[in-house]
């Protein structure tokens, strides 16, 4: 029988009522309240921020039975006993969740508030409706701690949607940004009648009043003591999903470390602090898995790629296009940043590196503590294959399903051991890259669409994309066929194949049963086509 699973479900309550599969976070929460310090936590999309505000919800409101056998049934009682006050006390709770608005149109944010606050109203009796959003909720806020005679816990979840869907345009950007900026302006005096404040969000927008007024705002997003808040960390994944874990192995016919393994190509690798990706144990219990994709992987017993493709970047990879930000960097950990860089970000940054990294593209890779410096890359193979597809058409239009310029025809004449399939699909690649400026280098394009195109071939095939000149450009292994290729730029194909018989780029295959094939391939940076082209 399978057990269930909470895909998809955001309430706490839901999720203990109805016997889902539960990792415990709860001590992370019984903490944070306890400090009593407004915190702001940044996490990427579908990466558990809102059953975390749910769970908080829960706690506030004193709703002990939903929390019985889990960590903060027995921290709470210990914390209680050692304060000298009655646990589990109840308490109102202002959850303000900006999910669930078109945030795109004028006026929809607007909207979203009136919605919110109509409910608190109902809740206690009020009518402030002829007040200003920040007024109303001043008002709240009074009313519910004279009534209660407790003070008030305020939860946010998802703060910056309106500013997100909102990007691409700036008026209504900058429109929603004031409205939020003296909504959330109340907080700063409202300190009597706050018991907690916690907002979370993807990004840590500059300019917006939760961050510039209330100093006393803490940032949680980097510090290493909530690092593992959200996201699963694989000492949890062991000892929450094991029955899972075995089904999934039986599926895709490994044993359980081979399970292991796929699951943390597939879909580990985030680290929210730089003592993260330290290696062996100590990266086990301090970086995580994607949350959303491990369990629907847990599930479905497939690999999908469920994160990646619930949501497109299309704002991201313009951003990387105008910065001329090189893909290959994406992986090979030579993005360096600073802490400032990552916790902050500004519309109109042409830079989209700390978005990036905010949204979850891009994570820490290693860090420096003597200089402060990050060093960032892709978090894993699921993020690695999206990114990268959704790359190429950008620099190189001429990619397109319907013409066999995409990466499954290029597969199929690889493992065919078709060549001049292989040229027409390059040549029709590299004809579509764009000029973007006159004196712009072919040879940043050429290298890149090269990397691009071939990372994607490496998902179903053994496939080597080399920058040192230790060995051949590319190295493809397919199931009969082994492809050897050098690729020149202004030489020409004779040339190239004379290099891969100089330095002896074929000699690990001598006796290679498949049939393996040289290539020597020139471009032109002058007409930017594919110029010459030999096989043997």
């Amino acid at each position: 029988m399978h057990r269930r699973l909470p895909i998809g479900i955001q309430s706490f309550e839901k999720v203990r009522r109805d016997g889902f599969v539960y990792v415990d976070k709860t001590a992370y929460v019984h903490e944070l309240a306890q400090a009593g310090v407004p915190a702001f936590l940044s996490r990427p999309r579908r990466f558990g921020k809102s059953p975390l505000v749910s769970t908080m919800r829960a706690y506030f409101e004193g709703r002990r039975e939903l929390f019985a056998g889990l960590d903060v049934e027995r921290f709470e009682e210990e914390s209680a006993a050692e304060e000298g006050r009655e646990p589990w006390v109840a308490r109102p709770v202002f959850h303000l969740d900006f999910n669930g608005a078109d945030y795109t149109r004028e006026g929809g944010l607007e909207g979203k508030l009136d919605e919110l606050l109509r409910g608190l109203e109902r809740a206690w009796g009020d009518d402030s409706a002829d007040l200003a959003p920040g007024g109303r909720l001043r008002r709240l806020l009074e009313l519910a701690h004279q009534r209660s005679g407790h003070r008030v816990a305020v939860l946010v979840d998802e703060y910056d949607k309106p500013l997100l869907e909102a990007v691409d345009d700036p008026a209504l950007e900058e429109s929603n940004r004031a409205a939020l900026k003296a909504f959330f302006s109340v907080l700063k005096g409202a300190d009597e009648h706050l018991r907690f404040a916690f907002l979370t969000g993807v990004t840590k927008f500059s300019k917006v009043s939760i961050f510039s007024d209330l100093n006393q705002l803490r940032d949680i997003s980097l510090e290493r003591d909530y690092a593992t808040i959200c996201g699963i960390t694989e000492p949890e994944l062991l000892g929450t999903f094991g029955p899972e874990l075995q089904a999934l192995a039986d599926q895709l016919g490994t044993d359980a470390e081979g399970c292991l393994q796929a699951l943390r190509s597939q879909y580990d690798g985030y680290c929210f602090h730089p003592d993260g990706p330290s290696g062996g144990s100590e990266r086990a219990g301090r970086c995580v898995y994607n949350p959303f994709s491990l369990v629907n992987a847990l599930q479905s017993r497939r690999l999908g790629s469920w994160w990646f493709e619930s949501g497109t970047p299309t704002f991201l990879v313009r951003r990387m296009r105008e910065a001329e930000l090189d893909p290959r960097r994406l992986t090979d950990g030579t993005i360096y940043v600073d802490e400032e860089r990552l916790s902050d970000y500004r519309a109109d940054d042409p830079d989209p590196i700390p978005l990036m990294f905010q949204a979850g593209y891009l994570t820490i890779r290693d860090a420096d503590p003597r200089t402060g410096r990050y060093a960032l890359a892709v978090p894993n193979g699921e993020v690695e294959w999206g990114l990268t597809r959704s790359l190429l058409p950008a620099w190189a239009p001429g990619y397109d399903a319907a013409r066999g310029t995409d990466v499954f025809s290029l597969l199929g004449r690889v493992e065919s051991g078709d060549g001049e399939g292989i040229r027409d699909v390059l040549a029709a690649l590299f004809a579509s890259i764009p000029y973007t400026r006159a004196d712009d280098p072919f040879e940043n394009y050429f290298q890149a669409v090269i990397w691009l195109v071939f990372s994607l071939l490496g998902r179903y095939v053994s496939c080597e994309v080399r920058q040192a000149r230790g060995r051949a450009d590319v190295t493809i292994e397919a199931r009969a066929h082994v492809w050897v290729m050098e690729l020149k730029r202004d030489g020409t194909a004779a040339e190239a194949l004379a290099q891969i018989g100089e330095r002896g780029y074929a000699a690990p295959f001598a006796a290679d049963p498949r049939q393996v094939h040289l290539v020597g391939a020139a471009f032109d940076s002058g007409t930017r086509l594919l110029a010459d082209w030999e096989e043997r």
